[in-house]
């Protein structure tokens, strides 16, 4: 056999050993990078809550996600939130918020509640259910504030368990929104009466979180967030904008929040700081819309065929000794007394000034209130 073929096999064979050697080594490699992925994957995570960048809307929770809070709150099994709801049944939906939807269960203790169910995907939905947690568990009961019975936690499922709270939103009597959970029905119109002991009532719900040891700013204060008992009493809902203020009354967020119509104007101008003073005006205008029937963040016509909003419509009519006639036409006039009606209307325009230091503390308002 001549040298050179002798040579090309050699070659040949040493070719296929390298490349056979080669191809072992990434072999061994992929199966080594496997293995450890499989190990990091099997591990316990005792932090749930993934960052996310600005192009993104969700965050992942894990089970352990549970061990983070409060363990002196109350947790309730998933299981029997299932058997509670019938599967979270669409037919048992009574409300919706702004990060999912509001349940009527009847636990297997025989209480009837109100089950929050918050979008596994929202981080923002996430956000409001720790600040709910971090709040409205971790204070007294009160009677103007709703009723907080526990939690459940499970994987991504995020819910809240709240006493339920019969005659719905305030919102719904102002406008007669019912549409989710029941047939829309046509409710008769609150009275005068009625609606200054409504405000009344949130007054001293927002009085008593302005006053504890570590003040609780609610932060997003309008019809939508208050429900009525079978008495028509207030009792204030949704604490997940809501924050704690901390020694010295800094506080925890330094980011503003709230509802486009309700908040104060310092927020709108440049405000970094949420405050008491802040609850206080939004008030104020909830007062207003209750007492007109009219929403905050919807323009009004005003007697010069302007457009304008609810406050500076409001606060026309009151310059020019109107009260009367900007009150909701579906009030009975005979059961209105025109005093009463401009102290009302006085304390409102009280709590919306326009300079945060000259509106009243809510335990001002209440005082006020018992006046009328």
């Amino acid at each position: 056999m001549p040298s050179s073929q002798i040579v090309a096999i050699l070659a040949a064979i040493a070719s296929f050993f390298v490349i056979t050697l080669i191809f072992s080594l990434i072999y061994i490699i992929c199966r080594i990078t496997r293995k450890n992925r499989r190990v990091a994957e099997s591990r316990p995570r005792t932090r749930a809550v993934r960052g996310r960048n600005r192009d993104t809307s969700t965050s992942v929770i894990s089970v352990s996600e549970s061990q983070l809070f409060d363990p002196s709150l109350n947790k309730i099994e998933m299981v029997d939130l299932v058997k509670a709801t019938r599967n979270f049944s669409p037919d048992l939906i009574v409300g919706d918020g702004s990060f999912g939807y509001v349940y009527k269960a009847r636990l297997a203790t025989g209480v009837t509640v109100a089950a929050k169910k918050l979008g596994p995907d929202a981080f923002q939905g996430y956000r409001e259910f720790k600040a709910e947690m971090e709040t409205l568990g971790n204070i007294q009961q009160h009677d103007n504030i709703v009723k907080f019975f526990g939690y459940c936690a499970t994987g991504s499922d995020r819910i809240l368990i709240y006493e339920f709270i019969e005659k719905g939103s305030l919102d719904q009597w102002l406008y007669d929104t019912s549409s989710i959970g029941a047939a829309a029905s046509a409710r008769l119109p609150l009275s005068w009466r009625t609606r200054v002991n409504i405000m009344k009532g949130v007054a001293k719900g927002l009085e008593f979180m302005h006053n504890l040891d570590k003040p609780i700013i609610h932060r997003d204060i309008k019809a939508s967030n208050v429900l009525l008992d079978a008495d028509f009493e207030a009792h204030i809902a949704d604490f997940g904008l809501a924050r704690t203020i901390q020694e010295s009354h800094s506080h925890v967020s330094t980011q503003v929040a709230g509802t486009m119509g309700y908040m104060p104007p310092e927020y709108i101008h440049g405000a970094t700081t949420a405050t008491v003073a802040g609850d206080v005006y939004s008030f104020g205008i909830l007062m207003f819309e209750v007492a007109t029937a009219r929403r905050p963040n919807l323009r009004i016509k005003g007697e010069d065929g302007r457009d304008v909003r609810l406050v500076e419509w409001v606060m026309n009519m009151v310059s020019q000794n109107q009260q009367m006639k900007l009150l909701d036409a579906r009030i009975l006039k005979d059961e209105l007394n025109k005093e009463e009606v401009h102290e009302y209307l006085s304390i409102a325009t009280f709590c919306i000034s326009e300079i945060p230091k000259l509106r009243p503390t809510m335990k001002e308002v209440v005082n006020l209130f018992d006046q009328i």
